[in-house]
Protein backbone atom coordinates (compact mmCIF):
# COMPACT_ATOMS: atom_id res chain seq x y z
CA UNK A 1 0.00 0.00 0.00
CA UNK A 2 1.66 2.88 -1.22
CA UNK A 3 1.04 6.65 -0.54
CA UNK A 4 -1.83 8.48 -2.05
CA UNK A 5 -1.29 10.61 -5.62
CA UNK A 6 -0.55 14.20 -5.22
CA UNK A 7 -1.59 16.53 -7.78
CA UNK A 8 -0.37 20.12 -8.28
CA UNK A 9 -3.16 22.86 -8.36
CA UNK A 10 -2.10 26.60 -8.62
CA UNK A 11 -3.46 28.79 -5.66
CA UNK A 12 -6.63 31.05 -6.46
CA UNK A 13 -5.70 34.73 -6.91
CA UNK A 14 -8.27 37.30 -6.66
CA UNK A 15 -10.03 38.72 -9.74
CA UNK A 16 -8.49 42.32 -8.99
CA UNK A 17 -4.84 41.93 -7.37
CA UNK A 18 -4.50 44.43 -4.41
CA UNK A 19 -1.45 47.36 -5.40
CA UNK A 20 0.46 46.99 -2.02
CA UNK A 21 3.42 48.37 -2.79
CA UNK A 22 4.59 50.12 -6.46
CA UNK A 23 8.46 48.66 -5.83
CA UNK A 24 7.22 45.50 -4.41
CA UNK A 25 8.45 42.31 -7.17
CA UNK A 26 5.21 41.47 -8.78
CA UNK A 27 5.85 37.25 -7.76
CA UNK A 28 5.82 38.57 -4.13
CA UNK A 29 2.77 40.17 -4.51
CA UNK A 30 1.38 37.53 -6.43
CA UNK A 31 2.12 35.45 -3.26
CA UNK A 32 0.49 37.65 -0.67
CA UNK A 33 -2.52 38.12 -2.51
CA UNK A 34 -2.92 34.60 -2.69
CA UNK A 35 -2.58 34.50 1.25
CA UNK A 36 -5.70 37.08 1.49
CA UNK A 37 -3.37 40.18 1.83
CA UNK A 38 -5.94 43.57 0.71
CA UNK A 39 -3.72 46.14 2.04
CA UNK A 40 0.01 46.98 3.27
CA UNK A 41 -0.69 47.14 6.78
CA UNK A 42 -1.56 43.75 6.95
CA UNK A 43 2.11 43.00 6.57
CA UNK A 44 3.62 45.70 8.69
CA UNK A 45 5.68 44.06 11.20
CA UNK A 46 6.65 46.57 14.01
CA UNK A 47 5.28 46.13 17.76
CA UNK A 48 3.25 49.03 17.13
CA UNK A 49 0.96 47.16 15.20
CA UNK A 50 -0.07 44.50 17.60
CA UNK A 51 -3.91 44.39 18.30
CA UNK A 52 -4.99 45.99 21.67
CA UNK A 53 -5.36 43.91 24.93
CA UNK A 54 -8.81 45.48 25.65
CA UNK A 55 -11.42 43.62 23.61
CA UNK A 56 -9.74 40.35 25.45
CA UNK A 57 -13.19 39.04 27.15
CA UNK A 58 -11.69 38.47 31.44
CA UNK A 59 -8.64 40.83 30.98
CA UNK A 60 -10.13 43.67 33.46
CA UNK A 61 -11.23 40.74 36.02
CA UNK A 62 -7.32 38.89 35.21
CA UNK A 63 -5.80 42.08 35.91
CA UNK A 64 -7.76 42.72 39.13
CA UNK A 65 -7.13 39.16 40.17
CA UNK A 66 -2.98 40.07 39.60
CA UNK A 67 -3.03 42.88 41.23
CA UNK A 68 -4.65 41.90 44.36
CA UNK A 69 -2.30 39.00 44.75
CA UNK A 70 0.77 41.50 43.67
CA UNK A 71 -0.57 43.47 46.54
CA UNK A 72 -0.47 41.08 49.10
CA UNK A 73 2.33 39.23 47.47
CA UNK A 74 0.27 36.11 47.40
CA UNK A 75 1.71 32.46 46.78
CA UNK A 76 0.73 32.05 42.95
CA UNK A 77 1.23 28.44 41.11
CA UNK A 78 1.71 28.08 37.24
CA UNK A 79 -0.01 25.11 35.69
CA UNK A 80 1.39 24.31 32.20
CA UNK A 81 1.44 21.63 29.81
CA UNK A 82 3.96 18.99 28.80
CA UNK A 83 4.75 20.54 24.97
CA UNK A 84 6.72 23.39 23.60
CA UNK A 85 3.85 25.86 23.62
CA UNK A 86 2.99 24.98 27.38
CA UNK A 87 6.31 25.38 28.42
CA UNK A 88 6.87 28.60 26.53
CA UNK A 89 3.91 30.29 28.08
CA UNK A 90 5.26 28.88 31.88
CA UNK A 91 8.48 30.48 31.24
CA UNK A 92 7.04 33.82 29.72
CA UNK A 93 4.19 34.13 32.57
CA UNK A 94 6.89 33.30 35.39
CA UNK A 95 9.60 35.73 34.10
CA UNK A 96 7.32 38.38 33.09
CA UNK A 97 5.43 38.10 36.88
CA UNK A 98 9.11 38.43 38.52
CA UNK A 99 9.85 41.31 36.50
CA UNK A 100 6.18 43.05 37.76
CA UNK A 101 7.14 42.67 41.20
CA UNK A 102 5.66 39.29 42.41
CA UNK A 103 7.77 37.21 44.32
CA UNK A 104 6.73 34.52 45.14
CA UNK A 105 5.72 32.58 41.88
CA UNK A 106 6.42 28.66 41.49
CA UNK A 107 5.11 26.66 38.18
CA UNK A 108 4.01 22.54 38.12
CA UNK A 109 3.51 20.70 34.66
CA UNK A 110 2.10 17.75 34.77
CA UNK A 111 3.69 15.22 33.47
CA UNK A 112 1.83 12.97 30.51
CA UNK A 113 2.14 9.29 31.74
CA UNK A 114 1.19 10.48 35.72
CA UNK A 115 -1.61 12.96 35.60
CA UNK A 116 -2.79 13.71 31.94
CA UNK A 117 -3.15 17.31 30.65
CA UNK A 118 -3.87 20.09 32.31
CA UNK A 119 -5.65 21.27 35.46
CA UNK A 120 -6.99 17.77 36.92
CA UNK A 121 -8.07 17.27 40.44
CA UNK A 122 -4.59 15.61 40.88
CA UNK A 123 -2.72 18.84 39.68
CA UNK A 124 -4.86 21.13 41.35
CA UNK A 125 -4.29 19.44 44.53
CA UNK A 126 -0.34 19.38 44.20
CA UNK A 127 -1.06 23.37 43.35
CA UNK A 128 -3.15 23.72 46.81
CA UNK A 129 -0.39 21.68 48.81
CA UNK A 130 2.12 23.93 47.79
CA UNK A 131 0.29 26.70 49.26
CA UNK A 132 -1.31 28.51 46.44
CA UNK A 133 -3.33 31.01 47.23
CA UNK A 134 -3.99 32.12 43.28
CA UNK A 135 -3.34 29.08 40.49
CA UNK A 136 -3.10 30.33 36.93
CA UNK A 137 -3.18 28.16 33.79
CA UNK A 138 -1.38 28.61 30.85
CA UNK A 139 -2.21 26.86 27.45
CA UNK A 140 -4.72 24.89 29.45
CA UNK A 141 -7.65 25.28 31.49
CA UNK A 142 -10.75 26.29 29.65
CA UNK A 143 -12.06 22.35 29.90
CA UNK A 144 -10.61 21.76 33.10
CA UNK A 145 -14.16 21.45 34.65
CA UNK A 146 -13.39 19.18 37.82
CA UNK A 147 -9.91 20.46 38.43
CA UNK A 148 -11.38 24.24 38.77
CA UNK A 149 -13.91 22.80 41.24
CA UNK A 150 -10.99 21.31 43.70
CA UNK A 151 -9.07 24.02 43.39
CA UNK A 152 -12.10 27.06 44.76
CA UNK A 153 -13.18 24.26 47.32
CA UNK A 154 -10.21 25.11 48.66
CA UNK A 155 -10.49 28.24 48.48
CA UNK A 156 -7.76 29.10 46.41
CA UNK A 157 -8.47 31.13 43.43
CA UNK A 158 -8.08 30.45 39.46
CA UNK A 159 -6.87 32.15 36.40
CA UNK A 160 -7.36 30.85 33.10
CA UNK A 161 -5.42 31.77 30.50
CA UNK A 162 -6.14 29.35 27.44
CA UNK A 163 -6.43 29.18 23.49
CA UNK A 164 -8.18 26.05 23.50
CA UNK A 165 -11.86 25.89 22.56
CA UNK A 166 -14.22 25.82 24.89
CA UNK A 167 -16.81 23.12 25.41
CA UNK A 168 -20.53 23.09 26.19
CA UNK A 169 -19.71 24.24 30.06
CA UNK A 170 -17.00 26.77 31.41
CA UNK A 171 -14.85 26.05 34.41
CA UNK A 172 -16.26 28.28 37.40
CA UNK A 173 -12.91 30.21 37.34
CA UNK A 174 -12.58 33.43 38.84
CA UNK A 175 -11.36 35.03 35.54
CA UNK A 176 -10.91 33.63 32.26
CA UNK A 177 -9.09 35.02 29.34
CA UNK A 178 -9.35 32.85 26.08
CA UNK A 179 -9.69 34.41 22.59
CA UNK A 180 -11.80 31.27 21.58
CA UNK A 181 -13.91 31.49 24.63
CA UNK A 182 -17.83 32.31 23.98
CA UNK A 183 -18.30 35.92 23.44
CA UNK A 184 -15.10 37.34 23.29
CA UNK A 185 -14.49 40.33 20.49
CA UNK A 186 -10.86 39.79 20.38
CA UNK A 187 -10.59 40.02 16.61
CA UNK A 188 -7.46 37.14 15.93
CA UNK A 189 -8.38 33.95 17.18
CA UNK A 190 -5.04 32.17 16.33
CA UNK A 191 -3.00 33.40 19.48
CA UNK A 192 -1.03 30.52 20.98
CA UNK A 193 -1.15 29.92 24.96
CA UNK A 194 1.90 31.94 24.90
CA UNK A 195 0.53 34.59 23.01
CA UNK A 196 -2.52 34.97 25.71
CA UNK A 197 -0.23 34.53 28.24
CA UNK A 198 2.13 37.68 26.77
CA UNK A 199 -1.45 39.74 26.74
CA UNK A 200 -2.25 39.21 29.80
CA UNK A 201 1.49 40.22 31.25
CA UNK A 202 0.84 43.23 28.78
CA UNK A 203 -2.78 43.89 30.29
CA UNK A 204 -1.25 44.32 34.19
CA UNK A 205 1.69 46.13 32.94
CA UNK A 206 -0.63 49.05 31.38
CA UNK A 207 -2.96 49.37 34.28
CA UNK A 208 0.29 49.19 37.09
CA UNK A 209 1.65 52.00 34.66
CA UNK A 210 -1.77 53.86 34.82
CA UNK A 211 -1.68 53.36 39.15
CA UNK A 212 2.01 54.51 38.96
CA UNK A 213 3.05 51.57 40.65
CA UNK A 214 6.46 50.99 39.44
CA UNK A 215 7.17 54.97 40.37
CA UNK A 216 5.86 54.29 43.77
CA UNK A 217 7.49 51.08 44.56
CA UNK A 218 10.72 52.25 42.74
CA UNK A 219 10.82 49.22 40.44
CA UNK A 220 12.23 49.47 36.84
CA UNK A 221 9.24 49.16 34.66
CA UNK A 222 10.04 45.69 32.53
CA UNK A 223 10.53 45.81 29.08
CA UNK A 224 7.92 42.50 27.51
CA UNK A 225 9.61 42.92 24.52
CA UNK A 226 12.33 40.96 26.21
CA UNK A 227 10.26 37.72 26.33
CA UNK A 228 9.23 38.25 22.37
CA UNK A 229 11.89 35.20 21.78
CA UNK A 230 10.02 32.58 23.73
CA UNK A 231 6.52 33.86 22.53
CA UNK A 232 7.56 33.66 18.56
CA UNK A 233 9.16 29.87 19.53
CA UNK A 234 5.81 28.76 21.10
CA UNK A 235 3.80 30.44 18.58
CA UNK A 236 5.44 28.41 16.12
CA UNK A 237 5.60 25.67 17.93
CA UNK A 238 2.02 25.41 18.23
CA UNK A 239 1.24 25.67 14.41
CA UNK A 240 -1.41 28.15 15.20
CA UNK A 241 -2.37 30.39 11.73
CA UNK A 242 0.17 32.80 11.32
CA UNK A 243 -2.68 35.96 11.07
CA UNK A 244 -1.28 39.26 10.74
CA UNK A 245 -1.20 39.21 14.91
CA UNK A 246 1.13 36.08 15.26
CA UNK A 247 3.04 37.40 12.55
CA UNK A 248 4.07 40.41 14.21
CA UNK A 249 4.89 38.79 17.68
CA UNK A 250 6.83 35.78 15.37
CA UNK A 251 8.92 38.74 13.22
CA UNK A 252 9.73 40.79 16.47
CA UNK A 253 10.96 38.01 18.13
CA UNK A 254 13.14 36.60 15.61
CA UNK A 255 14.56 39.98 15.03
CA UNK A 256 15.27 39.21 18.85
CA UNK A 257 16.85 36.53 18.21
CA UNK A 258 18.86 37.33 14.87
CA UNK A 259 20.43 40.47 16.77
CA UNK A 260 21.70 38.41 19.61
CA UNK A 261 19.41 39.30 21.87
CA UNK A 262 17.50 35.99 23.23
CA UNK A 263 17.98 34.72 26.16
CA UNK A 264 20.87 31.45 26.93
CA UNK A 265 18.02 28.52 26.91
CA UNK A 266 17.01 29.44 23.33
CA UNK A 267 20.67 30.32 22.35
CA UNK A 268 21.52 26.53 23.07
CA UNK A 269 18.49 24.72 21.31
CA UNK A 270 20.01 26.94 18.40
CA UNK A 271 23.41 25.59 19.39
CA UNK A 272 22.60 22.33 19.72
CA UNK A 273 20.59 22.34 16.80
CA UNK A 274 23.20 23.31 14.49
CA UNK A 275 21.50 26.35 13.32
CA UNK A 276 23.05 29.93 12.90
CA UNK A 277 21.68 32.65 15.18
CA UNK A 278 21.84 35.60 12.86
CA UNK A 279 19.90 33.82 10.33
CA UNK A 280 17.39 32.14 12.17
CA UNK A 281 13.98 31.41 10.12
CA UNK A 282 9.92 30.58 11.84
CA UNK A 283 10.38 27.43 10.36
CA UNK A 284 14.00 26.66 12.29
CA UNK A 285 11.51 27.38 14.80
CA UNK A 286 8.97 24.27 13.98
CA UNK A 287 11.90 21.77 12.82
CA UNK A 288 14.92 22.38 14.70
CA UNK A 289 14.07 23.92 17.98
CA UNK A 290 10.35 22.93 19.02
CA UNK A 291 10.80 19.05 18.41
CA UNK A 292 13.46 19.32 21.27
CA UNK A 293 11.77 20.99 23.74
CA UNK A 294 8.91 18.95 22.69
CA UNK A 295 11.06 15.87 23.49
CA UNK A 296 11.04 16.17 27.19
CA UNK A 297 7.08 16.18 27.59
CA UNK A 298 7.13 13.34 25.30
CA UNK A 299 9.53 11.52 27.09
CA UNK A 300 10.44 12.43 30.56
CA UNK A 301 8.98 15.53 32.17
CA UNK A 302 8.56 19.45 30.41
CA UNK A 303 10.45 20.68 33.26
CA UNK A 304 13.51 20.05 31.62
CA UNK A 305 12.44 21.99 28.71
CA UNK A 306 11.28 24.98 30.95
CA UNK A 307 14.32 24.62 33.21
CA UNK A 308 16.33 25.17 30.34
CA UNK A 309 14.16 28.69 29.05
CA UNK A 310 14.55 29.62 32.02
CA UNK A 311 18.12 29.91 33.20
CA UNK A 312 20.05 33.27 32.99
CA UNK A 313 23.53 30.75 33.18
CA UNK A 314 24.55 29.71 29.36
CA UNK A 315 27.08 26.74 30.49
CA UNK A 316 23.79 25.65 32.51
CA UNK A 317 21.60 26.41 29.27
CA UNK A 318 24.16 23.97 27.19
CA UNK A 319 23.68 21.37 29.70
CA UNK A 320 19.86 21.37 29.49
CA UNK A 321 19.99 21.60 25.97
CA UNK A 322 22.32 18.44 25.19
CA UNK A 323 19.49 16.72 27.82
CA UNK A 324 17.06 17.55 25.10
CA UNK A 325 18.87 16.77 21.73
CA UNK A 326 19.15 13.29 23.98
CA UNK A 327 15.86 12.97 24.12
CA UNK A 328 14.99 14.12 21.08
CA UNK A 329 17.30 11.09 19.02
CA UNK A 330 15.67 9.05 21.32
CA UNK A 331 12.13 10.13 20.26
CA UNK A 332 13.04 10.05 16.52
CA UNK A 333 14.16 6.16 17.49
CA UNK A 334 10.84 5.67 18.43
CA UNK A 335 9.10 7.16 16.30
CA UNK A 336 10.54 5.83 13.44
CA UNK A 337 9.92 2.14 14.93
CA UNK A 338 6.28 2.56 15.19
CA UNK A 339 6.05 4.39 11.66
CA UNK A 340 7.26 1.14 10.41
CA UNK A 341 4.92 -0.98 12.20
CA UNK A 342 2.14 1.38 11.25
CA UNK A 343 2.90 1.21 7.41
CA UNK A 344 2.99 -3.00 8.21
CA UNK A 345 0.04 -2.69 9.60
CA UNK A 346 -2.04 -0.42 6.88
CA UNK A 347 -0.40 -2.82 3.98
CA UNK A 348 -2.21 -5.53 5.09
CA UNK A 349 -5.29 -3.52 4.56
CA UNK A 350 -7.37 -4.98 1.33
CA UNK A 351 -8.05 -1.41 -0.07
CA UNK A 352 -5.51 0.82 -2.05
CA UNK A 353 -5.36 4.73 -2.06
CA UNK A 354 -8.97 5.14 -3.97
CA UNK A 355 -10.43 3.16 -1.20
CA UNK A 356 -8.61 4.26 1.66
CA UNK A 357 -11.18 4.96 4.73
CA UNK A 358 -12.20 8.97 5.52
CA UNK A 359 -10.31 8.20 8.43
CA UNK A 360 -7.09 6.28 9.56
CA UNK A 361 -7.35 5.09 12.75
CA UNK A 362 -4.34 2.90 14.26
CA UNK A 363 -3.40 1.35 17.62
CA UNK A 364 -0.70 -1.16 18.98
CA UNK A 365 -0.49 -2.07 22.65
CA UNK A 366 3.24 -0.92 22.84
CA UNK A 367 3.32 2.60 21.24
CA UNK A 368 4.41 5.53 23.07
CA UNK A 369 1.88 7.55 24.12
CA UNK A 370 3.97 10.46 23.99
CA UNK A 371 4.80 9.94 20.35
CA UNK A 372 1.40 8.96 18.90
CA UNK A 373 1.21 12.63 17.87
CA UNK A 374 3.76 12.39 15.72
CA UNK A 375 3.36 9.28 14.26
CA UNK A 376 -0.95 10.46 13.34
CA UNK A 377 1.17 13.23 11.46
CA UNK A 378 3.38 11.63 9.70
CA UNK A 379 0.69 8.50 8.31
CA UNK A 380 -1.89 12.28 7.75
CA UNK A 381 0.62 13.52 5.80
CA UNK A 382 1.27 10.33 4.08
CA UNK A 383 -2.14 9.19 2.66
CA UNK A 384 -3.83 12.93 3.16
CA UNK A 385 -6.41 11.32 5.88
CA UNK A 386 -7.68 12.08 9.31
CA UNK A 387 -5.64 10.08 11.28
CA UNK A 388 -6.03 9.08 14.99
CA UNK A 389 -3.42 7.15 16.51
CA UNK A 390 -2.95 5.51 19.96
CA UNK A 391 -1.35 4.14 22.85
CA UNK A 392 -2.20 2.10 26.07
CA UNK A 393 -3.28 4.46 29.03
CA UNK A 394 -4.07 2.83 32.65
CA UNK A 395 -6.91 1.30 33.87
CA UNK A 396 -8.00 -0.29 30.31
CA UNK A 397 -8.24 3.49 28.81
CA UNK A 398 -6.25 4.25 25.52
CA UNK A 399 -5.26 7.92 24.86
CA UNK A 400 -5.30 8.72 21.48
CA UNK A 401 -3.80 11.58 19.57
CA UNK A 402 -5.41 13.15 16.33
CA UNK A 403 -4.08 14.82 13.25
CA UNK A 404 -6.72 16.37 10.58
CA UNK A 405 -6.42 17.75 6.95
CA UNK A 406 -7.77 20.79 6.21
CA UNK A 407 -11.31 21.40 5.70
CA UNK A 408 -12.30 18.89 8.59
CA UNK A 409 -11.96 20.19 11.93
CA UNK A 410 -11.02 16.94 14.22
CA UNK A 411 -12.37 19.07 17.60
CA UNK A 412 -15.58 19.53 16.08
CA UNK A 413 -15.77 15.62 14.59
CA UNK A 414 -15.05 14.72 17.90
CA UNK A 415 -17.66 16.37 20.03
CA UNK A 416 -20.31 15.34 17.20
CA UNK A 417 -19.23 11.86 17.56
CA UNK A 418 -19.56 12.52 21.50
CA UNK A 419 -22.76 13.63 21.47
CA UNK A 420 -23.91 11.12 19.01
CA UNK A 421 -22.39 8.05 20.78
CA UNK A 422 -22.86 9.69 24.49
CA UNK A 423 -19.85 7.88 26.39
CA UNK A 424 -17.65 6.54 23.74
CA UNK A 425 -15.30 9.23 24.08
CA UNK A 426 -14.60 9.60 27.38
CA UNK A 427 -12.39 12.87 27.58
CA UNK A 428 -11.73 15.21 24.56
CA UNK A 429 -9.95 18.46 23.62
CA UNK A 430 -7.97 20.43 21.42
CA UNK A 431 -7.87 22.71 17.93
CA UNK A 432 -8.76 22.45 14.17
CA UNK A 433 -5.95 20.28 13.10
CA UNK A 434 -4.73 18.65 16.05
CA UNK A 435 -6.72 16.78 19.16
CA UNK A 436 -6.14 13.98 22.17
CA UNK A 437 -8.97 11.58 23.31
CA UNK A 438 -9.65 8.98 26.09
CA UNK A 439 -12.03 5.74 24.97
CA UNK A 440 -12.21 2.85 26.58
CA UNK A 441 -9.84 -0.06 25.18
CA UNK A 442 -12.80 -2.38 24.76
CA UNK A 443 -14.59 0.15 22.57
CA UNK A 444 -11.89 0.60 19.82
CA UNK A 445 -13.88 -0.84 17.41
CA UNK A 446 -17.15 0.89 18.34
CA UNK A 447 -14.97 4.25 17.92
CA UNK A 448 -13.41 3.33 14.37
CA UNK A 449 -16.82 2.45 13.38
CA UNK A 450 -18.28 5.80 14.51
CA UNK A 451 -15.21 7.42 13.43
CA UNK A 452 -15.61 6.96 9.75
CA UNK A 453 -19.32 6.94 9.87
CA UNK A 454 -18.91 10.77 11.27
CA UNK A 455 -16.27 11.71 8.74
CA UNK A 456 -18.29 10.60 6.09
CA UNK A 457 -21.28 12.97 6.94
CA UNK A 458 -18.54 15.71 6.84
CA UNK A 459 -15.40 14.95 4.41
CA UNK A 460 -15.85 15.70 0.17
CA UNK A 461 -14.16 14.09 -2.23
CA UNK A 462 -12.30 17.17 -2.96
CA UNK A 463 -10.54 17.41 0.44
CA UNK A 464 -9.92 13.96 0.27
CA UNK A 465 -7.72 14.87 -2.69
CA UNK A 466 -4.26 14.93 -2.05
CA UNK A 467 -3.03 18.75 -3.49
CA UNK A 468 -0.30 20.66 -3.78
CA UNK A 469 -0.59 24.20 -4.05
CA UNK A 470 1.59 26.39 -5.92
CA UNK A 471 2.64 30.12 -6.76
CA UNK A 472 2.70 29.12 -9.93
CA UNK A 473 6.07 29.14 -12.74
CA UNK A 474 9.17 31.32 -12.55
CA UNK A 475 10.88 33.07 -14.70
CA UNK A 476 14.42 32.16 -14.93
CA UNK A 477 15.30 35.68 -13.42
CA UNK A 478 14.09 34.49 -10.76
CA UNK A 479 16.67 31.42 -9.93
CA UNK A 480 19.14 33.82 -7.90
CA UNK A 481 19.89 33.77 -4.31
CA UNK A 482 19.29 37.53 -3.88
CA UNK A 483 15.17 36.62 -5.40
CA UNK A 484 15.64 33.39 -2.70
CA UNK A 485 16.70 35.71 0.32
CA UNK A 486 13.90 38.26 -0.63
CA UNK A 487 11.24 35.42 -0.18
CA UNK A 488 13.01 34.49 3.40
CA UNK A 489 12.76 38.03 4.24
CA UNK A 490 9.18 38.49 3.04
CA UNK A 491 7.62 36.13 5.99
CA UNK A 492 7.69 35.08 8.66
CA UNK A 493 6.26 32.12 7.14
CA UNK A 494 3.87 29.69 8.61
CA UNK A 495 0.55 27.64 9.45
CA UNK A 496 -1.97 29.62 7.16
CA UNK A 497 0.78 31.97 5.56
CA UNK A 498 2.66 28.95 3.85
CA UNK A 499 5.99 29.40 2.37
CA UNK A 500 5.96 29.53 -1.06
CA UNK A 501 5.88 26.42 -3.43
CA UNK A 502 6.28 27.43 -7.05
CA UNK A 503 6.40 24.18 -10.25
CA UNK A 504 7.69 23.82 -13.38
CA UNK A 505 9.53 21.09 -15.46
CA UNK A 506 13.56 20.81 -15.10
CA UNK A 507 15.56 18.50 -17.11
CA UNK A 508 17.19 15.84 -15.22
CA UNK A 509 21.36 15.91 -15.22
CA UNK A 510 22.11 14.09 -12.33
CA UNK A 511 20.74 11.92 -9.46
CA UNK A 512 21.84 9.97 -6.64
CA UNK A 513 20.62 8.39 -2.99
CA UNK A 514 21.76 9.90 0.24
CA UNK A 515 21.66 7.89 2.70
CA UNK A 516 19.64 5.79 1.47
CA UNK A 517 16.95 8.51 1.59
CA UNK A 518 17.62 11.61 -0.07
CA UNK A 519 17.43 12.17 -4.02
CA UNK A 520 20.29 14.55 -4.65
CA UNK A 521 19.83 16.25 -8.46
CA UNK A 522 20.98 18.57 -10.50
CA UNK A 523 18.20 20.10 -12.82
CA UNK A 524 18.46 22.27 -15.95
CA UNK A 525 16.14 25.00 -16.30
CA UNK A 526 14.68 25.26 -19.77
CA UNK A 527 16.82 28.26 -20.48
CA UNK A 528 19.92 26.25 -19.64
CA UNK A 529 20.60 27.32 -16.36
CA UNK A 530 22.09 24.61 -13.97
CA UNK A 531 20.36 24.40 -10.20
CA UNK A 532 20.78 22.05 -7.39
CA UNK A 533 18.08 20.09 -5.70
CA UNK A 534 16.94 17.69 -3.04
CA UNK A 535 14.31 15.85 -2.35
CA UNK A 536 14.01 14.76 1.18
CA UNK A 537 12.95 11.01 2.66
CA UNK A 538 12.39 10.67 -1.46
CA UNK A 539 11.11 7.09 -2.16
CA UNK A 540 14.12 5.24 -2.55
CA UNK A 541 12.35 1.88 -4.44
CA UNK A 542 11.54 4.63 -7.26
CA UNK A 543 14.73 6.82 -7.38
CA UNK A 544 16.86 7.39 -8.50
CA UNK A 545 16.00 5.84 -12.00
CA UNK A 546 18.37 6.61 -14.86
CA UNK A 547 15.28 5.75 -17.62
CA UNK A 548 13.95 9.29 -16.27
CA UNK A 549 15.53 12.77 -17.90
CA UNK A 550 12.43 15.22 -17.60
CA UNK A 551 10.97 15.85 -14.29
CA UNK A 552 7.66 18.04 -13.09
CA UNK A 553 8.21 19.45 -9.45
CA UNK A 554 6.59 21.09 -6.92
CA UNK A 555 9.84 23.22 -5.39
CA UNK A 556 10.77 25.74 -2.58
CA UNK A 557 14.03 28.24 -3.06
CA UNK A 558 16.24 27.60 -0.47
CA UNK A 559 19.29 29.13 0.14
CA UNK A 560 22.04 26.51 1.02
CA UNK A 561 25.30 26.82 3.15
CA UNK A 562 28.36 24.69 3.25
CA UNK A 563 31.68 26.00 4.15
CA UNK A 564 30.99 29.28 4.19
CA UNK A 565 29.51 29.52 0.47
CA UNK A 566 25.92 30.05 -0.35
CA UNK A 567 24.52 28.76 -3.45
CA UNK A 568 20.77 28.10 -4.68
CA UNK A 569 18.99 24.96 -4.08
CA UNK A 570 15.56 23.98 -4.90
CA UNK A 571 13.46 21.65 -2.21
CA UNK A 572 11.36 19.50 -3.70
CA UNK A 573 8.00 18.53 -2.38
CA UNK A 574 6.40 16.66 -5.11
CA UNK A 575 8.25 15.02 -8.10
CA UNK A 576 6.48 13.24 -11.06
CA UNK A 577 8.76 12.06 -14.20
CA UNK A 578 7.57 13.64 -17.42
CA UNK A 579 7.78 11.21 -20.65
CA UNK A 580 7.32 12.59 -24.09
Amino acid sequence: MTAVKRQIMQRQLPTILPQLAANMHPVLQRIYASRGVKTLDELQRSAAGLLPFQSLKGIEAAVKLLEQALTSQQQIVIVGDFDADGATSTAVLLTGLKALGFRFVEYLVPNRFEYGYGLTPEMAELAVGQGAELIITVDNGISALEGVALAKKAGVKVLVTDHHLAGAELPDADAIVNPNQPGCEFPSKALAGVGVAFYVLMALRSHLRQQQYFSQHNIAEPNLAELLDLVALGTVADVVPLDSNNRILVHQGLMRIRSGKCRPGIQALIDVANRTTAKLTAADFGFALAPRLNAAGRLDDMSIGISCLLTQDIGLARQYAAELDSLNVERRAIEQSMQVEAQAFLSQLSFDGAELPECLCLYQHDWHQGVIGILAGRIKEQFHRPTIAFAQGDDGELKGSARSIAGLHIRDLLEQISSQYPGLIKKFGGHAMAAGLTIDADRLDTFKLALNLTAKQLLTAEQLTAVIYSDGELSANCFELNFAQMLQDAGPWGQSFPEPVFDGEFNLMSQKMLADRHLKMMLQTADGKLVDAIWFNADNKAWPNININKVKLAYQLDINEFRDRQNLQLIVRHMDAVTD
